[in-house]
């Protein structure tokens, strides 16, 4: 793969790369002669960064496969420059709560997967004793909820649950990702069903997300436990999250496109594909999580793709206090982080930072993240100058619903390659060829 411009981790340079065996065997000038019998494939100008990685992605499959499944899901991935994703616990049925939910999962992905897909287990009241097996069958880590999931089958937490799984987990050095916001503020929180916006926005305060984070923070202290926030939507917690990783607690962060894009201010009253939790925040608020990522106080940007079926968006009504809360936009995170990105001065060497070093680092996958010798040859060919409109019909997930309906983007995915070979070639996509990963064998 040669191109005048390739992402690596001393920075954006014209090179070549050598791939044999699907992984990265040199990284040379771009003018350097290709071995005989080599096949060149040249990219010219476009970018060639390192395949993204997305640690947080929701595919309901088996038992919600009409929300989301791993065909769409993955042929979504791999269209928007996304090579490797993890899947959550949630909101499959059964949730991936035992070992032998795990293995349902995998027996359902196996075959269908278009890029490489690993699996994070669950932590649900009554299956602390699960968690080591799960964590030796090859599981990421592991979810739970301080407050109602959504789902009855994967229930919430307690603050004496939380903080026997961090002990547990803390014993053989497992990562727990929990979803912080407070239950008691948000039950105390104004809730009034409708169709307003700022009404929503009322109902899921700020205040949640600081206080939960805090209790986190504390227990991550106590116990010497590896914890990681998902979807940080509150700019307001990052100097105590800043503080603590100062101090030495084993701390990351991640936030999401959505949250980096868009605006409260321009959600239109029922407009409910805009509906997720924790919410879309002010536009001050975004600059300041802009500032938190890149001064390295936020780790990673991933999707949180969290589909659903278009009737539970509830459009009909508007209403955004039963309609289903969850943004969808696996394969447009790169073009939309990149388009606030580049208006904001930043490079592409930074996003390649935050959307596939720094989530392949937090999962632990050694040979993923980056263009460099030894690494999976993972990479997403941009056309970074050149514009598109979301056409949600054109997408690939699923249910054609995502908040950037209408939305001009920077940066036109022209290719993906999974271990040297294409993938998608202009959104269209090949015949499944990803692996499924374990946490112990992810190469």
């Amino acid at each position: 793969m040669r191109s005048t411009r390739v992402v690596t981790p001393d920075g954006t340079r014209p090179a070549a790369v050598l791939v044999s065996g699907g992984r990265i065997e040199a990284v040379l000038p771009h003018g350097a002669e290709p071995p005989p019998g080599a096949r060149l494939e040249d990219a010219g100008d476009d970018v060639v960064l390192p395949g993204l990685v997305d640690t947080h992605v929701h595919i309901n499959d088996p038992g919600r496969t009409e929300w989301e499944g791993f065909a769409t899901a993955t042929r979504a991935a791999a269209a928007g420059g996304v090579t490797t994703l993890i899947d959550m616990p949630l909101n499959s049925v059964p949730p991936t709560t035992t070992v032998a939910h795990l293995e349902l999962k995998r027996q359902v992905a196996r075959g269908r997967v278009h890029v490489d897909v690993g699996f994070w287990g669950g932590a649900i009241p009554g299956n602390l004793k699960d968690l080591a097996p799960l964590h030796e069958a090859g599981a990421f880590g592991f979810k739970c909820f301080l407050l109602p999931s959504g789902v009855d089958e994967f229930p919430q937490l307690s603050p004496a649950e939380l903080e026997d799984a961090l002990r547990e987990t803390a014993r053989f050095d497992a990562l727990v990702i929990v979803h912080a916001e407070d239950p008691h503020l948000i039950e105390s929180a104004p809730r009034r069903p409708g169709r307003r916006y700022a009404d929503f926005l009322a109902s899921r305060p700020r205040g949640a997300e600081h206080t939960a984070i805090e209790r986190l923070i504390d227990l991550a202290r106590r116990l010497d436990a590896r914890v990681h926030v998902l979807h940080l939507s509150s700019a307001g917690a990052l100097p105590m999250i800043a503080e603590a990783r100062r101090a030495g607690v084993r701390l990351t962060v991640e936030t999401c496109p959505h949250y980096l894009t868009l605006t409260a201010e321009d959600v239109p009253d029922g407009a409910t594909e805009f509906k997720c939790c924790p919410p879309i925040r002010e536009a001050a608020n975004r600059d300041a999580l802009w500032r938190g990522l890149t001064d390295g106080t936020i780790d990673c940007v991933v999707s949180d793709h969290s589909p659903s079926t278009a009737d539970l968006k509830h459009f009909d009504t508007g209403d955004f206090d039963r309609a289903w809360g969850g943004i969808s936009s696996l394969q447009l995170g790169l073009p939309a982080v990149w388009t606030e990105a580049r208006r904001r001065g930043l490079g592409l060497d930074d996003v390649a930072r935050w959307m596939s070093t720094a989530p392949a680092a937090l999962a632990g996958l050694a040979h993923k993240g980056a263009i460099e010798p030894g690494r999976d040859a993972d990479f997403a060919v941009l056309a970074p100058d050149e514009t598109f409109t979301v056409d949600p019909a054109a997408l690939h997930h699923r249910n054609p619903v995502t908040a950037y309906a209408g939305r001009t983007l920077h940066g036109v995915v022209r290719s993906t390659w999974l271990r040297g070979r294409r993938i998608a070639d202009h959104g269209t996509t090949t015949r499944p060829t990803g692996r499924l990963l374990e946490r112990r064998t992810s190469t």
